[in-house]
């Protein structure tokens, strides 16, 4: 990976904060505020929500170039929302090993290959989450395991163009797959990925099966 270029070098202060107080804590997330000083000497009162897991994402990419996605109802927009497999990695744990764990979870699959491509801070005004994204290849059936007792979800093998123009179109919204589609368009044509599978992936195909 290439270093950063002389352009990308921090400016000002920084925020200044020495005092917390906790609002809010549950077992995911936590809300904190802070009586904090802004980089342009300005008192500022700030609030930050934490979380207690690494968000992890996964790409399931066969060797035709289908995706397998994941549909749920989600709870805060109360609205159904098509995502590639996502999860939660404890900050004590491999995040691999929950990516794994959630790819398996959700769609019944394993995968031979595993590359970390992507590193994310999702809404860092506000939240100080990360995220992690892989591309998972050489994709096979999984040992079951049983899925989270909240979630009803639903999955579909489609072809990579397609999920990736939905994408572009604001048919698909989550941000996780939004970047991790983009990212994966970026290695086809970049290559980053076999020539045959990179090919495979940019070709829409008019019809795809419904089976992961």
């Amino acid at each position: 990976m290439s270093g950063k270029p002389d352009w990308m070098i921090s400016h000002g202060r920084p925020w200044q904060a020495e005092h917390a107080r906790l609002i809010y804590e549950n077992p995911w997330l936590s809300l904190t505020e802070y009586p904090a000083v802004a980089p342009t000497g300005k008192d500022a009162l700030y609030a930050v929500v934490g979380f207690k897991n690494l968000a992890v994402a996964v790409l399931p990419l066969h060797d035709d170039g289908t995706i397998v996605m994941v549909g749920q109802n989600r709870f805060p927009l109360r609205d159904y929302s098509w995502e590639i497999p996502e999860g939660g990695a404890p900050l004590d744990e491999d995040p691999l090993a929950s990516a794994k764990r959630e790819l398996a979870e959700e769609t019944g699959l394993q995968a031979a290959e595993w590359r970390q491509v992507l590193t994310l801070q999702l809404s860092n005004s506000v939240t100080d989450e990360r995220a992690v994204g892989f591309v998972a290849t050489g994709l096979s059936p999984a040992p079951v395991l049983e899925p989270d007792d909240t979630e009803d979800l639903a999955t579909a093998r489609v072809p990579f163009a397609q999920a990736l123009r939905l994408a572009t179109e604001g048919k698909i919204q989550d941000s996780l797959t939004v970047a991790m589609l983009l990212r994966a368009h970026h290695m086809a044509v970049s290559g980053e990925l076999p020539r045959q599978l990179a090919l495979s992936m940019l070709k829409e195909p008019l019809k795809a099966s419904k089976e992961p």
